[in-house]
Formats: C-alpha cells, sequence, structure tokens
C-alpha cells in the first residue's frame, strides 16, 4: 500500500507528554565529532558548520555522541562543549537527541540530566557495555534514566558493541516504562522491526540504526544514519520514499546510497566518514586513537564512489569539484 508522504510522516503518536518535535521521525544523523587537525581538542565552528549543512539539506534530527561522534573517547567537559554547541546550532529547527550511554548508571543519568538541562529533545542510551546486564538490570538501568528525565528515552539496541541482545521481547518490557518511547535497532536482522512493532504496539517507535531501507518497508519511521553525515539529503529522500511505501522512488535512490554504506558501515565508520569529509573540502578532522584515519590506499576508491554523489556538487562540500 502506497501512502501519501504526509500521511507516512504522521504513522507514530503518542498520547503521553511529547518533545515539542515529537513524534521524532525521518532520518536523524548520528553527528561525527569534529577535531581540531592535531586531535586534541573539539572544533566546535566545524561542528556548527556541520549542523548548518545538514539542516540546509533536510535531515530530520541531529544526534552528537553517538558511537559516530565517538561519545568514549571525549572528557566530560567536551561532552558538555558538543552538546551545548549542538542544541545552540540547531536552535529548535530540528530535535536534538544526546547520547547519554555509559557503563554506570548513576552516570547514564546525570549525563541524561544534563542533556535535557542544555535543551536537547531525547537521549540515545545504549546499554551498559561491559557488565553484560540481565533483563531485570536492564529494566533498572533504563527505568532510572527515564525517572530522572522529562524527555524521551530512545533504547538503543547493538549487540556487537555493547554485549547485550536488547531482544523484541526484551524490548516489549522496556516499553512499558514511562519515557522509553523509541529505540534505534540496530542488528542485522530486519525481522526485528516487524516483531518489535508486534510486540510493543504504539508503546515504541522503530528507529533503523543500519538497515534503514529495508527497516521501511516493516514499518520503522525513522533511521538513525551515519551515512546521512555526507549525503542528508539523498538519505532522507530515500527512507522519506520508503516509509510512503513509493518503491519506484526509493529504490533507485537506494541503489545510488548503497555503494557508500560499505564506507560508513563496518570497522571503518568513523574513519570513513571522516575520510569522506576530507575529500569533499568539509575537513572534521582525525578520528581519536585507537581508531586511525582512514589509510591513504582507499581513498581513490572513496573517491570514486563520492562522485555519484549529491554531495559532490554541492556548495557545501567543495573538495571534488575543485579536484581536491
Amino acid at each position: 500500500m502506497k501512502l501519501p508522504l504526509q500521511d507516512a510522516r504522521q504513522l507514530v503518536h503518542h498520547p503521553a507528554a511529547m518533545s515539542v518535535h515529537e513524534p521524532f521521525r525521518g532520518v536523524h544523523t548520528v553527528l561525527v565529532t569534529p577535531f581540531t587537525p592535531d586531535g586534541s581538542a573539539p572544533d566546535l565552528q566545524a561542528l556548527e558548520r556541520l549542523v548548518e549543512f545538514q539542516i540546509a539539506e533536510g535531515i530530520d534530527g541531529l544526534i552528537p555522541l553517538g558511537s559516530t561522534g565517538e561519545f568514549l573517547s571525549v572528557s566530560r567537559d567536551e561532552r558538555t562543549a558538543i552538546t551545548e554547541t549542538t542544541i545552540r546550532a540547531a536552535a529548535g529547527r530540528v530535535p536534538v537527541l544526546v547520547g547519554t550511554g555509559a557503563e554506570d548508571t548513576r552516570e547514564a543519568v546525570a549525563l541524561s540530566r544534563e542533556a535535557e538541562r542544555l535543551g536537547a529533545d531525547g537521549v540515545l542510551v545504549i546499554p551498559p557495555f561491559y557488565s553484560v546486564p540481565t533483563d531485570d538490570e536492564l529494566f533498572h538501568h533504563y527505568k532510572s534514566i527515564a525517572d530522572a528525565i522529562g524527555i524521551p528515552v530512545m533504547v538503543y539496541n547493538n549487540p556487537a558493541t555493547a554485549n547485550v541482545d536488547l531482544t523484541p521481547a526484551v524490548l516489549a518490557r522496556l516499553s512499558t516504562i514511562e519515557g522509553c518511547r523509541y529505540v534505534k535497532e540496530s542488528t542485522l536482522d530486519v525481522t526485528r522491526v516487524r516483531d518489535i512493532i508486534s510486540l510493543c504496539g504504539d508503546r515504541m517507535t522503530v528507529f533503523a540504526g543500519v538497515l534503514g531501507y529495508e527497516s521501511a518497508w516493516l514499518g520503522a519511521t525513522g533511521w538513525v544514519a551515519v551515512c546521512s553525515n555526507v549525503a542528508p539529503r539523498l538519505s532522507g529522500d530515500m527512507f522519506r520514499a520508503a516509509v510512503a511505501g513509493d518503491r519506484a522512488t526509493a529504490l533507485p535512490l537506494y541503489r545510488r546510497l548503497a555503494p557508500l554504506l560499505p564506507w560508513v558501515g563496518g570497522p571503518r565508520y568513523v574513519s570513513g566518514t571522516k575520510a569522506s569529509f576530507r575529500l569533499l573540502g568539509m575537513d572534521m578532522g582525525p578520528p581519536r586513537p585507537p581508531r586511525l584515519p582512514l589509510p591513504e590506499t582507499d581513498l581513490a576508491a572513496l573517491e570514486t564512489v563520492l562522485r555519484q554523489l549529491p554531495a559532490a556538487t554541492s556548495p557545501w562540500m567543495p573538495g571534488l569539484l575543485r579536484g581536491g
């Protein structure tokens, strides 16, 4: 069934207390964190430019301090500066959900309270990533966070990095927590989207974390994307068309986007994304160790991919246009 695009954007409604931007939907870019050339500090001016680029290109939301934002490689003071800068630059034009995951529940609560105080519209929370918590411990962790704040929690399932799998059954239990209204589902099993919706109903809105195109057909109404760092308009147009059931529009856009995905996924998701920005003339600085820059031997192949994207001809991204 093909839905009008406006109707597709309004598929989810939550009657509970809501952010001014709720329901969250569409493509939310999990932002890279720009660093100075020597990596010693966040480059906040570059971050402001990145936010402006994203909004000018029609992105639906922004997520600083996720995995792509190297949240484990910044200090507490740097976290605050990154959060403040993103929220200030966005200026209420799109929702900002801040990554506040931590191994210690008390720390996750403190980070989430700070995000709310600084003006965030929501928080993205990966489970404790070393302790391998039980189902009861996960429930306590997320309830402690949700009870401490008045903005929504997006639960983040990424078992490859978190050491724990938030299965549809676990998410069904978490969806009974007031405030846990969203999930970023980042396994490679697209049937999870179907099962989460079946078990949670309208208590939890599904955002894809990896399989944006595929997940839209099974009911995901949002996508937390890495590729949209460098291709926000293409990513947004593709996903919105898929949510609307417009395969004739969505599939060609997906095929255009697909060659970029291996470069911004897997173990090089940070280095590949930052290398893309450098080639496109909008340098975001290097990743912080232990991550290393993308090897020079890979740059020619990446440049070939980037030349096929709208960003290659964008005035925001002058690098490839001038042969840089």
